[in-house]
């Protein structure tokens, strides 16, 4: 029998990204890769793959990813997308047989544009119209889930350990600008498909090694805006919270850090810039709600970047590398070192302070 001290206890989940900001596409082994020397931060119930830049001959098409429970699910909801959208491929997401990968539901993909028709009578922008689609599949079409809704973007995930599952997806054969991945060790919620990580939603997607304690807060304020909470795990919201925050409300990267990860308020108060202190008071006072407590580091990917932030006393690792136009995270170096042995300038972001990558305007 094994006892303390000679079996390792991981601090949780197990989270990577690399991003180059030169738009320097690059294969998708590198992010699968990156999760090996980290296996046991996963407990095999969850792991799953982002990657941008993966789809350029559909670059102007929403990529919606589905999984189904039935054809005959398949074949309710495919009516309700012509109704919404032009499908201008649909087709099953490709996938080779890995034994460790076992029940999984049906996993097809559709490359769609909203009818500008049915946007102008609805007075919403294609964004909106996305969301919401996504949100009514989610939450109205039993045995249905929309897993994946960027442009020129795709996640992938599953039950498994993340090298499995993207040995599962053949990740290899794609390439993107950047890549973000998570290793699922679930606490306190079920393991299942739809509860991997990333969480996404349009082009925004969501990795998170942590414990959200204001999860029921945070759902309740959230979900007064259309969004809705249906797949058993606190870290959905994150994602909500941030296409909130960021597409709705207009804000910042960096202003939208400072909601989720506020400073305190002894340290707003101690701030010397006027300026800055009556912007700090102002967003911990509007979005009081939307402060995320527990131990947390993320990464969150969008098009074009990502952002990495802890909780603002940092009770979660997470480093950072760089080579060349390359900038590398993970909850661990030994992660960085397996994507790039050569990796300089390692270190370890404070609490609270984001670190943001974007590539170089029309490098993609």
């Amino acid at each position: 029998m094994k006892v303390e001290g000679q079996v390792r206890i991981p601090s949780g989940c197990a989270i990577a990204a690399v991003i180059s900001k030169e738009g320097k596409r690059m294969s998708g082994d590198i992010i699968y890769n990156a999760m090996k020397p980290m296996h046991d931060r996963s407990n095999g119930l969850g792991g799953g793959f982002s990657g941008y830049g993966i789809y350029p001959e559909y670059k102007d098409f929403y990529a919606l990813h589905l999984f189904y429970d039935s054809r005959a699910t398949r074949k309710k909801c495919e009516e309700f997308l012509k109704d919404r959208f032009e499908i201008v491929k649909s087709e099953k997401i490709p996938t080779r047989t890995i034994p460790e990968i076992k029940d999984e539901p049906i996993i097809w993909r559709y490359f769609v544009a909203p009818f500008k028709s049915l946007l102008c009578s609805l007075q919403l922008d294609e964004k909106e119209f996305v969301a919401r689609t996504v949100m009514k599949i989610n939450s109205e079409l039993p045995g249905a889930y929309v897993f994946s809704s960027g442009k020129n973007m795709g996640t992938f995930k599953a039950v498994g350990y993340p090298e499995d599952v993207g040995g599962f997806y053949k990740l290899e054969e794609y390439e993107g600008y950047c890549w973000i991945a998570h290793g699922r060790y679930p606490t306190n919620t079920p393991g299942w498909w739809g509860g991997a990580h990333p969480f996404t939603l349009l082009d925004w997607s969501i990795v998170h090694n942590g414990e959200i304690s204001s999860y029921d807060a945070n759902r309740r304020f959230i979900e007064m805006f259309g969004y809705k909470c249906t797949l058993q795990t606190d870290t959905e919201v994150i994602t909500y919270i941030m296409d909130y925050l960021l597409r709705v409300q207009g804000l910042t990267l960096d202003e939208a850090a400072s909601v989720v990860a506020a400073p305190f308020w002894s340290t707003i108060e101690d701030k010397t810039n006027l300026a800055e202190k009556e912007k700090y008071t102002f967003l911990r006072t509007l979005f009081a709600s939307l402060l995320i407590t527990g131990p947390f580091s993320i990464v969150l990917g969008f098009e074009g970047g990502l952002m990495a932030l802890n909780d603002r006393l940092k009770l979660r690792s997470m480093v950072v590398g760089e080579k060349e136009d390359k900038v590398f995270i993970a909850s661990e170096e030994a992660s960085i070192r397996t994507m790039e042995p050569d990796a300089q300038n390692i270190w370890a972001p404070a609490g609270g302070e984001p670190v943001i990558v974007k590539v170089k305007e029309g490098a993609f």
